[in-house]
């Protein structure tokens, strides 16, 4: 069970535990209230989810890229 759920969370872009970590509460809980949003919000919460997983995924390319620039 553990091994699935670490590799539910690598494949789903780590935004749950990005949030959870800047709030200081834990991923778990995070991901439940994406749930419930989502249930209630009929699936618009979706939307914020996807982007902030676009936007992690463009902050790290960025911080890659100074690196490889020696920035």
């Amino acid at each position: 069970m553990e091994r699935l759920r670490r590799t539910l969370e690598r494949s789903a872009f780590g935004v749950c535990g990005w949030l959870g970590d800047k709030m200081g509460i834990r991923r778990t809980r995070v991901r439940l209230y994406f749930i419930y949003l989502s249930c209630l919000s009929l699936g618009s919460s979706l939307l914020f989810y996807f982007f902030a997983a676009f936007w992690l995924n463009v902050r790290e390319y960025m911080r890659e890229g100074r690196r490889q620039m020696g920035l």
